[in-house]
Formats: structure tokens, C-alpha cells, sequence
């Protein structure tokens, strides 16, 4: 099966009853979990995104204190679990001051947790990636807040 394209769906969607598209979103909602957070970001948490980034950032915070530290393999799979997390958090937003947010964030408790040395060498490139990808998004933002994100963004340099 060939799936649609989006102006497709958008026009499909633009022509179904309020009813019919509730049940849409309910069945959309059981096939996978992500789907469900989807629709729980945009129905309970985008009109707060203070509050999203607060609560995103408390489980970012969680998971880097349940890293198991026993092995550099340990570690290094739970760090990108994290950063799987976390981008999953800033699809959901697709705001870039979010985006910046959270990945400050993330690379704030990186560094707090290892030392970046050459013994840990996958992880720091992914520190120094992550670090592109904030500068990245921050050049699309206002003045303002390019000034304010980029002063934390030198704190974290290496």
C-alpha cells in the first residue's frame, strides 16, 4: 500500500465530519505510542511550552542519573538513548527555541556526568555534534535569544 502524500491527507481531512475525524485520531492513537504522545503534546502540553520544556527536561535529567556506569558500552548506549529522547521531544514541539533548549540542556548534563576524554572518544564526537546541531538552530532564532543561548552555549565548549 502506497501511502498518501500530505496536501492528499490535508484535503481528505478537510473534507470529513468533526465526528469521524475524532474517531480517526482515536484509531491513529492505538497502533503506536508515539502517535499517542503526539496527540497528547498538542492537546494538553502545546499551549504551556514552558511547561513541556520543565518536564522534558526532569526526564532528561532521570535518565542521565539511572546511566549504568559499570562499562563504557553502558554508557555510551544510554547516552544516545537519551538523545533519542530528547530529539523525540523537540519533534514533537518543532519549536527551535525548544530545540535549542533541550539540547543545551542535554550537553549540560553530559559534560556534567563524563569527562570527554580521548578514552571516550564516540561520545565526545557525539558532544561536539550535538553542539553543531544547537548552533545550528540557534542561527534561526532572534537576536536576542542568539545572544542569551549563545552565552550558555560557551560554557559548554570544549
Amino acid at each position: 500500500m502506497k501511502a498518501a502524500t500530505v496536501r492528499e491527507l490535508k484535503i481528505e481531512l478537510g473534507s470529513r465530519k468533526p465526528d469521524e475525524l475524532v474517531n480517526i485520531c482515536l484509531r491513529l492513537s492505538k497502533f503506536k505510542k508515539e502517535n499517542k504522545e503526539l496527540l497528547t503534546y498538542l492537546l494538553y502540553e502545546s499551549t504551556n511550552e514552558s511547561a513541556y520544556i520543565l518536564s522534558a527536561k526532569r526526564e532528561i535529567q532521570e535518565e542521565f542519573s539511572q546511566i549504568n556506569t559499570s562499562s563504557y558500552f553502558y554508557i555510551k548506549k544510554s547516552v544516545r538513548k537519551i538523545l533519542r529522547t530528547t530529539k523525540k521531544y523537540i519533534r514533537y514541539s518543532g519549536n527551535k527555541e525548544t530545540e535549542v533548549e533541550l539540547l543545551i540542556y542535554f550537553c549540560t548534563e553530559l559534560k556534567e556526568i563524563l569527562p570527554l576524554s580521548e578514552k571516550l572518544l564516540p561520545l565526545k564526537n557525539l558532544y561536539l555534534r550535538t553542539l553543531e546541531t544547537i548552533n545550528k538552530a540557534l542561527s534561526s532564532l532572534h537576536e536576542d535569544l542568539q545572544y542569551d543561548y549563545g552565552n550558555e552555549i560557551e560554557d559548554l565548549k570544549l
